[in-house]
């Protein structure tokens, strides 16, 4: 089973956005595909006179924040996407958290910073998941969660496709989980396409957060990458497209 992520990088690009959902479109497997589109959400808020706030790739989500993302997520990206999907002769079905109950969360507690409507996820309703792929449908998950009592939250989509594949593999699948954004991979230097870390363990990950090597929004991503590994995804792999098909990318690993 493949849990497919593309960021909000890959949806701005049409022409690779065409080619991820071709991707998605000719697995053999069944598979999940989870999106963000953070970047258009921040391109609509500041549209409306608001200023999009996020910290190390975390959006602060207030109230306003909330109502504009859930109308880019659940509404415009993730509907379009199903529909490009379904031109490719992809039975895809678009789900937000709230929607048969696929994601359940909470509301972030307030620490050192206050996230506002941001949701750390709870549950994920893997029963759901398999009883559409039964069917042969493909769950398109958008990043908007519930809490249960009628509240959505704004949850990020790495995580989501984190929590998806590990509740998949506790029911005794076979996950294979690839997060496909606009790099080759994690890169020793951002500015440097061919400086891909094909391997990399905690131990490294956290020596290179330490320096400063690995910042801002690759910080949750690979925190999301590890924590599929250790709750019994096969394989976490990042990566560009091309990448992803050829078999390269970075690896993450338990050690």
């Amino acid at each position: 089973m493949v849990v497919l992520k593309i960021g909000g990088n890959v949806i701005n690009n049409p022409a690779t956005l065409h080619e991820a959902l071709d991707y998605f479109a000719g697995l053999i497997e069944p598979a999940v595909l989870v999106h963000g589109g953070g970047r258009r959400a921040s391109q609509v808020i500041t549209a409306m006179g608001h200023e999009p706030v996020l910290i190390d790739g975390r959006r602060v989500t207030d109230r306003a924040t909330l109502e504009v993302v859930t109308m880019v997520y659940a509404g415009l990206l993730n509907t379009d996407i199903v529909a490009q999907l379904q031109a490719r002769g992809c039975n895809a079905i678009g789900l937000s958290g709230a929607d048969g109950n696929a994601v359940q969360a909470t509301k972030r507690p307030v620490g050192t910073i206050d996230y506002g409507f941001a949701g750390d996820v709870t549950a994920v309703n893997a029963a759901l998941l398999d009883a559409l792929l039964r069917l042969g449908m493909q769950p398109v998950l958008c990043p908007i969660t519930h809490d249960h009592h009628g509240q959505l939250l704004n949850t990020n989509a790495d995580t989501i496709a984190t929590e998806t594949a590990a509740a998949l593999a506790q029911q005794g699948h076979s996950v294979r989980l690839q997060y496909c954004f606009e790099l080759p991979g994690v890169l020793k230097d951002i500015h440097d396409p061919s400086s891909v870390i094909p391997r990399l363990t905690p131990e490294q990950y956290a020596a290179l957060r330490e320096e400063g090597t690995i910042a801002g929004g690759m910080l949750p991503k690979l925190d999301n990458a590890f924590r599929a590994v250790y709750a019994g995804a096969k394989e976490v792999v990042i990566g560009g497209l091309a990448e992803l098909r050829q078999g390269g990318g970075t690896r993450c690993v338990q050690g």
